[in-house]
């Protein structure tokens, strides 16, 4: 194994895994072995015992899209009785609650509408700047291209008209599994594997800071997962833009894909096993791994969001240092039926009964408060 000579300079990495050794350990390492290997990576990282987390909204100004996911519940067509865009009035309301509770951030995403131009995004990101003092972390990599793409502008030029009407810094949604055999079964419309790289690589080198995500336990197979990984830390080893990882597992309620009963994208000659829900077993592996192989990015975040509260207090003791949002609205993953509500003090209590001490933090991972 060789040595990684480009993380970043505050994080002493032991000797950087290889995808060979990274897919032995996702496939046959013993799950305790891997955990606390990727647990005693985390306080080298962290050593100072903290847990942090964030509270924002996550706002969906628009249910339709034109990419028509299969794993996805939340899209609608246009003429959908349920298709919706946001008033403005129901957007300051949200972002006004968001506010008296404390929160710094507001994540806004939506889905690919033919009826919104660039127009709308700078007028939206203008409006809530002149009312708010608020962070704006908002439209994935798929949303910027097709914002581009309608305007007929550059990524760059799009990523630069956005930033100056308001945009802070952009999530990671849209990866799914950075493979484009695996998008072609589950997101055929989506774009590409190195399309979402270019946009964040273009963010990075901007000065905009992203976070990076993984949905996993779709069709996709250990070597999706390895490549998926390796892509991140190739792009961060450039960049250094990334500011987390957050890796997810597929909710299969209501979705076209599970209701197709596809089988996973098995390896070379094999049958490829049926589709289910991805175990908490599976998820700590993934995430364990995923601490492990992303020596490069600092913060990997727990999800209680799929996983609830319990499984995100295991992951702690699994790599990850981050708790992730308060999440006071979430609206994607609870149109697949998985609806777990947490409040500010269960986030609290859940970190502390793992024996850390809970901080809040903003977007860069400046720490706001300490409880």
């Amino acid at each position: 194994m060789k040595k990684n000579s480009k993380t970043n300079k505050n994080i002493k990495s032991p000797a950087r895994l290889t995808r060979k050794e990274a897919l032995r350990l996702l496939k046959d390492s013993d799950l305790l072995a891997l955990g606390m290997r990727a647990d005693n990576f985390r306080k080298m990282l962290h050593p100072g015992g903290t847990v942090s987390f964030i509270i924002d909204r996550n706002i969906n100004y628009t249910n339709v899209c034109i990419n028509k996911c299969r794993f996805c519940a939340f899209y609608r067509d246009e003429k959908d009785p349920e298709a919706y865009v946001i008033s403005r009035r129901s957007l300051f309301s949200k972002i006004r609650k968001t506010v008296s509770l404390g929160g710094t951030q507001i994540l806004i995403q939506g889905g690919l509408n033919p009826g919104l131009n660039i127009d709308y995004y700078t007028e939206l990101l203008r409006s809530i700047k002149e009312r708010f003092r608020i962070h704006v972390h908002g439209f994935s990599p798929p949303e910027i291209t097709y914002i581009a793409g309608k305007a007929g502008f550059s990524v760059r030029k799009t990523l630069q008209i956005l930033r100056e009407a308001g945009l802070d810094s952009i999530p990671g949604g849209g990866a799914e599994i950075l493979s484009d055999r695996v998008r072609k079964r589950v997101s055929p419309e989506k774009i590409g594997a190195a399309q979402w790289l270019k946009v964040m690589e273009e963010a990075h080198r901007l000065g905009m800071k992203t976070t990076a995500t993984m949905m996993f336990g779709s069709v996709e197979g250990p070597e999706d997962i390895i490549g998926h990984l390796d892509a991140i830390r190739r792009l961060q080893d450039k960049t250094g833009g990334f500011t987390a990882f957050i890796p997810w597992t597929f909710q299969p309620g209501n979705t076209e894909l599970a209701a197709e009963g596809l089988k996973r994208i098995p390896p070379a000659g094999k049958a490829g096993p049926d589709l289910h829900a991805a175990t908490g077993v599976e998820y700590l592996r993934v995430l364990a791994l995923s601490r492990l192989y992303l020596d490069n990015v600092p913060n990997i975040q727990a999800s209680w969001v799929t996983q609830g509260l319990k499984m995100a207090q295991v992951a702690l003791r699994f790599g990850a240092n981050d708790f992730g949002s308060t999440m006071i609205e979430e609206n994607v993953v609870a149109a697949a039926g998985v609806r777990y509500r947490v409040s500010i003090d269960d986030i609290i209590g859940a970190i502390r009964g793992c024996g850390f001490r809970p901080v809040q933090r903003d977007m860069y991972y400046n720490i706001i408060k300490r409880y």
